[in-house]
Parts: C-alpha cells; structure tokens; sequence
C-alpha cells in the first residue's frame, strides 16, 4: 500500500472505464489524475446494461450497487412498426436489458461521485505525445503544462487516442463493422408517443427499412423527454468525429424520405444540445500494454453496441487496479496478469457487438420479413431470451481481501 501511495497514473478518458479505475487505484492510494477532452461530464447516450454474476460483484465492491439500482429503468421493451406506424413485432424489456439498466449518462455521474474524492480531475483538456523516461513518462497536453507521471492508462474509448500515440494508428486495431449509430434527446411533446406502445415506461417504438432503423422512446423518469436511437447500414465514412453539425448531416441524408415519425424526428436533431454518433466497429488490440501504458475498456477490446463493453470496462478497471496493487510496483507484472485473466473473458462478451447491426436492420426485406416472422413466434422468442442469459464470466480475485493479508502478515 505504502508503495502504491507513490505511484502516480494518468488516466485518459472521462467516460466509463476511466472514473472505475480511478475509484479503485483510488482506494488502494494511488496518486491519480484524469483527464478528459469534454469540458465536463457527457449526459445522454444509449442505456447500458449489466448482466450476470461477474457484473453485479464488481458494482457490489465497489460500493455503487444500491446506487445504481436506484436508477434502473426496469428495461426497455421495443415496438416494431411500418412506416404507417402499424405493429410489425414486439420485444419484452429482458430481451435486449440485463439485470440492472441505467442510462449511460447517469451511470457516469455515479462513478465520478464515487471516484472524485481520491482523484483530480482535469475536463477541457486532453493528451498530445507521450514519452516514456527511465523512470515514467512524459506527457505533454493540449493546454495544460507537461508533466511526468508513473504509468499511463488509454481509458479513452474505441478512438483512443493514448493507444494512437502508444501503439500505432487507429486502422492497425479497429474494424468496421458495416454500421454507423446516433442517439440524441428530445422533448417528447415533438413526437407524441402516446398511442404507438411508446407511453411513458412502455419502452420505445422503433420504424425498419432494409438496412435502417430508427427509434424512439419516453423517458420513464421524465415523461416530457423523448430519447431517439437510430441505426444504419454503411461503407466506412469520413468525416470529423467532433464535428456534430456533419453528424447530423449524415443522419438527415440516411433516413431522408421515410415516413412514420421520422421527419419529426429529423427535424429534433436541429436544436439537440449533445449527439452521439459512431461507427458500429470493434477494437482487437494484440498486446494492452507497452511499457509503463497500458489500455483499458473499449481502447483494448471495445465492441460499439452489443458487446456488453460497459460491463467489461468496470470488471476490467477492478481487475488492472488490483493488479497494479498487489504488484508491488512491478507494474509489467500486473499489465501481464491484468490482460492474462480478462481477454478471453472480454472476447467472448465483444462476439455480441458483430451481430447487433444486422439483428437491428437487416439489409434486405427478406432479412426483415425473416426475423420479424422467426420472433413472433413464442418458442423461438423463449429460446433467444434464454440463450441472452448466458453471460460470459470470469472468477475474479477479491484484492481487498489479499491485501489486508499481506499487511496481516506483515505486521
């Protein structure tokens, strides 16, 4: 402990994975900096899900579980439709949800409440060079002065730009997976739910065409506010990730000319305060670490939807502050053990992510006719919700624990 007490870690990324790590290597009395490229925490974004043993222990060490059970939506059901609004297919809550689901937003202020106390947090900034020195390495900011630090670790997301400067150029690690996917906040009374299957708590109504999908559905917390999801089969575009006015561009010129509450919809985006939008890709990374760097969550293994990667992003950062814990400041060992314990448990979880476009919005009417026709039928609807109940897992060291032995026996 006294030895971690010396460590110093630069954590890039605000979103997830950063504020877990920090809330542990927090706890085990790192010296921890986080740095974000936002000016502040990100509301909004899709809800998030964790599902299984493996999930709940972690959230239940670190003393968040009450919290976020507080804040569970109880899932989201989803309506399909025509573009004359007729229903076409309907999905039960525990079809796409897991056992506890918060929107992504609210989860992120959870974590940050939990980890700020132990941690310095700097928003408006972000990391331009690394260099690694015999004794740490030398980051350089955007706007703030360089400094030194012990270890860094990309918490950054599926661009990281950690593993850019570490490990090499974006297109070397992630793989498009043939989909783009935006999500932004509306007020309701722009749309008008009621009637659709879309009243407050009935989960969302969602509108397909051959390769697009477009959702909508009633915040259960706040009727008067809307959340749309939408979804789009595509080549690879180019465009500037922080530029949102392109963003909402290329989601006008996707859905252009279909019917239903579309145009309503589109027409929301105008004055939408934050957008999320992104290709649908997955992150294979051969090695998470060099040196005295490490990646974490969607940086090393992320899978943009369906991959389960925000419950991997929390098991993960317990697992590396651990790590780096008992490690005694042998940080190569704990990057080994880190990765050795977690990446089969994290490919296993990312497989989900290269189905969830064509599940979502099957290219060609005869995918759409096909699985409309399959889940309709009760027996095949069964069988889909009990094979999602098999979740990944992996048995995890309770390091707290192993800690307090060693300073048991020491003493």
């Amino acid at each position: 402990m006294s030895a971690s007490a010396r460590t110093s870690v630069l954590i890039s990324g605000a979103s997830i994975a950063g504020p877990a790590l920090a809330h542990w290597l927090g706890r085990y009395g790192f010296d921890v900096t986080v740095v974000e490229l936002a000016p502040a925490l990100r509301g909004g974004g899709q809800n998030v899900d964790f599902r299984g043993r493996t999930h709940l222990t972690v959230l239940e060490r670190m003393g968040v579980l009450e919290d976020l059970r507080a804040l569970d939506t109880g899932g989201s059901p989803i309506t399909f439709v025509d573009q004359e609004g007729r229903r076409l297919l309907h999905l039960p809550a525990d079809f796409a949800g897991g056992e506890l689901e918060i929107p992504r937003g609210e989860l992120a202020q959870v974590l940050h409440r939990h980890s700020a106390p132990r941690a310095e947090y700097v928003f408006g900034d972000t990391v331009e060079t690394l260099e690694e020195t015999p004794s740490g390495v030398r980051v350089s900011f955007r706007h703030g002065a360089a400094r030194e630090f012990d270890l860094v670790i990309g918490a950054d997301g599926l661009h990281s730009t950690v593993r850019r400067l570490a490990f090499g150029p974006e297109q070397r690690y992630v793989r498009h997976l043939g989909y783009y996917a935006a999500t932004w906040q509306l007020p309701d009374a722009e749309v008008g739910l009621t009637g659709e299957g879309g009243r407050p708590g009935e989960g969302g109504v969602a509108l397909n065409v051959p390769g697009r999908l477009m959702s909508v559905g009633a915040d259960p917390r706040d009727p008067g506010r809307a959340g749309a999801f939408c979804l789009f089969a595509s080549p690879e575009l180019r465009y500037d990730r922080h530029d949102i006015r392109r963003q909402k561009e290329l989601v006008r010129a996707a859905f252009a000319g279909l019917g239903w509450r579309v145009p309503q919809l589109l027409r929301s985006l105008a004055d939408a305060p934050e957008l999320y939008f992104d290709s649908i890709s997955r992150a294979d990374v051969p090695t998470w670490s060099t040196g005295r760097i490490a990646l974490l969550g969607d940086a090393a293994c992320g899978a943009t939807i369906g991959g389960m990667g925000t419950g991997t992003a929390v098991v993960a950062a317990y697992v590396l502050a651990g790590e780096l814990a008992l490690a005694r400041g042998d940080h190569r060992a704990a990057f080994a053990r880190y990765e050795g314990l977690l990446r089969g448990y994290a490919q296993g979880c990312q497989k989900g992510g290269d189905r969830t476009g064509p599940f979502l919005a099957p290219r060609t009417r005869a995918g759409l006719r096909l699985r409309n026709g399959l889940l309709n039928r009760r027996w095949v609807l069964d069988r889909m919700l009990a094979l999602g109940k098999r979740v990944s897992s992996v048995e995890l060291p309770d390091y707290e624990a192993l800690l307090a032995a060693r300073v048991s026996a020491a003493g």
